[in-house]
């Protein structure tokens, strides 16, 4: 195999020996050279594989009871990170995954669904990657290596926003944000079919045996292969739909945990949190978030109920081992040619599991467009039908917090539960003992810095035309991978975030968050989260410095990025539709709980004893 090192070594040898022409004398004095070129490290290819709403503690390796044995032998054989952040929504964390900047600035302000009126024709809210940013796949392109993308891509659908224009060499890709596993239908009135691409072209069908799931994974397998002989490294963004709802999934996934689910969320989260602290995600003493204030107590629930409940969440585990398997195949048939042993992988879900009812807010109110649409293209309702086509299902707010374990609240929302990820990273830059854990302060715009250091490429500071580029504002993990530093920040350092008018930011121990109500309090919140991961207590009135401290930071990041908050949320009603947030408090009320009482059998009248 002859590499660009290789080349340029032939080259620069043969120049500075011009006397060395006869061959009684040439041949014996190479021979005698050692092979400096391959004695030259490859490039190691690079795998993302990014889970859509993969909760925190849905991976074994995390502490779930899913069966994940695949991405499990990855953590095993790397490093699993329990501090990383993403954003709470789909698109802003892909924006800052493919750009190394913030969302205010990539175009991401705002996702495209949800642009308020005031940020309407502003930049950085364009809702697509904005032609400001270079892209992780552009640079490494230039650099050398093959990119290639497949699955959910979510950052625009017009012919200069789509993976091709952004740098993939090869795509396969989903433009929307989610849709049918099993063909083209989308979920509105307005826009029925879902738009893909197959390496630069809008496709008008699918394969014949399409499902989300495998076909990606086909189709980076054959794009590996199509180039594997040339000797170039490659980058692989595994974009999958997995396991975000609908839940579609082949027959024989299923029914692989049928009654498991039955005991209810609350069991569910316990037997996690147990797991973690005994593999040491969380630390001894780490407890459970409340119960959201909305959900009953499964134990309050009528078995066919807690059966129905628990089939959702039967689904869900079926998608995710799904989600395994296919990632097997891939690793797999790295091994078998022979480029296992050479490639980073970096797993991780985009955002906190899914809690709301993404089929209520899309499909509106009975005699509207988008409610008949919904009712003619996904009328499958049955409990036998769900899995299938045309069917929609999604597990609610009780299982998406079992998905969070241990943290608070879910995907959307500026808790940790919409946040903080599980992250694995393993392959040649990691140096730190196998299968350890580390609690790093980390975020999905490191990735930018980090990959561009392995691959030996850099950041421009300008685009193809002149325009300067913004900065960076990831961390390279590199210093952390080989066990040179605990972390690549240090206490000053801070993580901010704004999506939907919600807002946040974390800087070393503690963290700052503002929420609409009733999820939040419409006030600023303060958090000492390595102590209180599940944020049960505030502490901003009993640490005014602190609050003030941190406010300083929230000012410094809406100057630097241009933050405008939103005129509209979605969230705007929701302290007047939900019912009122009220502490939950475990046997409360002691009425609900109550046993019927049975009186001692020598003092019923009739009864001998």
């Amino acid at each position: 195999m002859t590499t660009r090192s290789s080349i340029k070594f032939s080259f620069d040898f043969k120049r500075r020996l011009p006397a060395l022409s006869a061959m009684v004398f040439t041949v014996p004095l190479l021979a005698s050279i050692p092979s400096f070129a391959s004695d030259i490290p490859r490039r190691p290819n690079i795998v993302i594989i990014l889970g859509d709403d993969l909760g925190f503690a849905d991976m074994g390796a995390f502490g779930s009871e899913i069966k994940t044995p695949n991405l499990d032998a990855i953590a095993k054989n790397g490093v699993r990170f329990t501090n990383f952040y993403t954003h709470p929504t789909s698109s802003p964390t892909r924006a800052a995954l493919m750009s190394g900047v913030d969302t205010h600035v990539s175009g991401l302000g705002n996702m495209d669904e949800w642009i308020a009126p005031n940020q309407q024709g502003i930049s950085g809210y364009e809702g697509y990657l904005n032609d400001r940013v270079t892209t992780l796949p552009e640079i490494l392109k230039t650099s050398g290596y093959h990119t290639y993308m497949v699955g959910k891509w979510h950052l625009g659908k017009a012919p200069n926003q789509i993976p091709a224009a952004r740098g993939f060499e090869r795509d396969f890709s989903l433009l929307d944000g989610a849709g049918s596993y099993w063909d083209m239908t989308n979920f509105t009135g307005a826009s029925p079919k879902s738009v893909f691409t197959e390496d630069g072209k809008y496709l008008t069908e699918l394969p014949t045996d399409y499902y989300a799931t495998k076909t990606y994974t086909d189709k980076l397998i054959d794009f590996i292969d199509s180039n594997h002989d040339d000797g170039k490294p490659f980058f692989a963004y595994v974009s999958q739909q997995a396991p975000h709802d609908p839940y579609h999934l082949p027959e024989e996934w299923r029914s692989r945990h049928v009654g498991e689910y039955d005991i209810g969320w609350d069991a569910v989260r316990q037997s996690r949190l147990k797991r973690q602290i005994e593999l040491g995600i969380t630390p001894a003493g780490t407890e459970l978030s409340e119960r959201m204030w909305f959900l009953p107590d499964p134990i309050t629930l009528a078995p066919v109920s807690r059966a129905l409940l628990g089939k959702k969440m039967e689904l869900y585990a079926g998608m995710v081992e799904n989600l395994d398997f296919h990632v097997g195949r891939l690793v797999d048939h790295l091994k078998q040619i022979g480029e296992y042993e050479n490639t980073i992988f970096i797993v991780f879900g985009d955002n906190g599991a899914e809690g709301s009812d993404l089929f209520k807010m899309i499909s509106g109110s009975p005699g509207s467009r988008d409610f008949l649409f919904a009712a003619m293209n996904w009328s499958q309702t049955h409990p036998n039908a769900w899995g299938g086509p045309q069917s929609y299902v999604a597990y609610g707010p009780m299982w998406a917090q079992v998905s969070m374990t241990p943290f608070s609240q879910y995907k959307g929302w500026m808790a940790e539960g919409g946040i903080r990820n599980a992250l694995i990273v393993s392959g040649p830059p990691v140096t730190r003992p196998k299968g350890s854990i580390n609690d790093g302060l980390m975020h999905v715009a490191d990735i930018m810095p980090t990959l561009l250091e392995i691959a030996g490429a850099t950041y421009p500071s300008k685009d193809k035309e002149g325009h300067a580029l913004p900065p960076l504002i990831g961390k390279s993990w590199n210093p952390l991978l080989t066990n040179k530093v605990d972390s690549p920040r240090s206490k000053q350092d801070y993580l901010a975030w704004e999506i939907f008018g919600n807002r946040a930011v974390r800087q070393g121990d503690w963290k700052l968050r503002w929420q609409y109500k009733p999820f939040g309090t419409g006030e600023w919140e303060l958090f000492e989260v390595t102590k209180d991961p599940a944020e049960r207590k505030n502490l901003a009135n009993d640490n005014p410095e602190k609050l003030k401290s941190m406010l300083v930071l929230w000012d410094d990041f809406v100057l630097k990025n241009h933050v405008i908050l939103p005129s509209r949320s979605p969230f705007e009603t929701l302290d007047d539709t939900m019912p009122m947030r009220v502490p939950v408090d475990p046997g409360f009320p002691p009425l609900i709980y109550k046993k019927q009482f049975i009186p001692p059998k020598n003092l019923i009248e009739g009864v001998k004893n």
